[in-house]
C-alpha cells in the first residue's frame, strides 16, 4: 500500500477488529448512543449486552458493524462520532491512524 492510499472507515474497522475489542468501552453510553443514532436497533443492543464479558460484547458489536448485509460507511462514521461523544477518543485515533501505523489515511465521514 502506498503512503497516499486512502482507506475507508469500514475497511479500517474490519482490519483492526481483533485489536479494537481490547480498547472499546461499550457499557457506559456507547450502545445507547448507537441506538439513538439508528446504527443499532433495540434488539441488537440487547443482544450485545447479553454477552458475558466486555470482550465478547465488543466482538458482537464489531460483528454487527462490519456484517456485509448491514455495514456501511455512514454507520461506521456514526460509530466514530458515538465513540467521540462517549469520551473514547483514543479508539477513534486508533482507527483513523490504522492501529498506530500512520502510513494510511482513513477517509472520515463523521456525522
Amino acid at each position: 500500500m502506498d503512503a497516499g492510499d486512502k482507506v475507508s472507515v469500514l475497511s479500517a474497522i474490519t482490519t483492526l477488529k481483533s485489536s479494537l475489542a481490547h480498547f472499546i468501552e461499550p457499557d457506559f453510553g456507547l450502545l445507547n448512543e448507537l441506538q439513538r443514532r439508528h446504527v443499532l436497533t433495540q434488539r441488537q443492543v440487547a443482544s450485545v449486552r447479553s454477552e458475558r464479558t466486555v470482550y465478547d460484547r465488543n466482538d458482537a458489536l464489531l460483528e454487527l458493524l462490519t456484517a456485509e448485509e448491514q455495514s456501511s460507511e455512514e454507520q461506521c462514521g456514526t460509530f466514530l462520532t458515538a465513540l467521540q461523544r462517549t469520551g473514547q477518543h483514543h479508539v477513534v485515533n486508533f482507527i483513523t491512524q490504522n492501529g498506530g501505523q500512520k502510513h494510511t489515511d482513513v477517509v472520515l465521514h463523521i456525522l
